[in-house]
């Protein structure tokens, strides 16, 4: 799934085909990608549109325009594709603009959506009701953190997934940042120490960068607006690369299922959590 790197790359790279042009034509081939809405309805009045800036908010993208705001999820397999072959495969929509350009949204599995606001401030209130601080702003610190998983016995690296403690973060970035501040995917939530929690917010903030650097991460699908790949997994610490040795200590990494997610770390560098025993109760 696109995670914030990858999300954060495909705006900037649109952005300067989409800012201060019209939506001339909308076509939604797949009806699901605007449910609940109604597909026809949709592109009536999508259609005209103008399109002020584009922003990102944790995995969605989001197109203000002169009457409201357009909230795209890219999903698992998602892409917007500029300037793509008019017979690309899996299109479920296909943005004509005032300048001629061709913005297709090609998505094999089908779970991308896209939802039209009239009112921005609902737009708003829709991705505040779900998702946390924007790991990369100042709202997202080793206090907060903190705060947000207290008392949580889930592992802390099905917290970082939980898009309400912090928005944008997946599963390749989880890993990493894990790595990076040394703490074990399986360790509580509520475990974390003062320390920890700011090591391991550092830790999601290196990652994401580097990821954003290197124009995000391909294993499967991702593709850039021009059909290229990111490059991020040729460099990736821990991810991916079960039994390779660890870039820091050379044991090699292994991989667990840590909250339905395969999950990578090396448990040299990452000590796992030691079982607590039980206390035999007086009879």
């Amino acid at each position: 799934m696109p995670e914030l790197p990858e999300v954060e790359t495909i705006t900037r790279q649109l952005a300067p085909h989409l800012e201060g042009r019209t939506l001339m034509g909308v076509e939604i081939l797949d009806p699901r990608w605007c449910v609940p809405d109604d597909a026809a309805a949709t592109e009536t009045t999508l259609t005209g549109r103008r399109v002020e800036r584009l922003e990102r908010r944790g995995k969605h993208m989001v197109w203000r325009t002169d009457a409201g705001t357009l909230l795209l999820h890219l999903r698992m397999t998602g892409t917007l594709l500029v300037g793509a072959d008019p017979d690309v495969p899996y299109q479920r929509v296909v943005l004509v603009l005032d300048d001629d350009t061709v913005v297709r949204f090609c998505d094999p599995r089908r779970f991308g959506t896209g939802r039209f606001f009239a009112d921005d401030r609902e737009a708003d209130a829709y991705l505040d009701a779900r998702l946390g601080p924007e790991p990369l702003g100042p709202d997202f610190d080793g206090p907060a953190l903190r705060a947000a998983i207290r008392g949580r016995r889930a592992p802390i690296k099905a917290l970082l997934l939980d898009q309400g403690v912090v928005a944008g973060v997946g599963n390749i970035y989880a890993d990493e940042a894990l790595f990076h501040a040394r703490v074990h995917p399986q360790r509580p939530g509520g475990q974390l120490t003062g320390p920890q929690c700011a090591a391991l917010v550092e830790g999601v903030r290196l990652s994401l960068r580097a990821g954003i650097a290197s124009g995000g991460a391909t294993i499967d699908d991702f593709r850039h607006v021009d059909g290229v790949e990111g490059w991020f997994q040729n460099d990736f610490s821990v991810h991916r690369r079960a039994g390779l040795p660890c870039p820091e200590c050379g044991t090699p990494v292994t991989k667990r299922v840590v909250a339905g997610r395969g999950t990578y770390s090396c448990d040299r560098c990452q000590p796992r959590p030691r079982a607590r025993r039980a206390v035999a109760r007086p009879r």
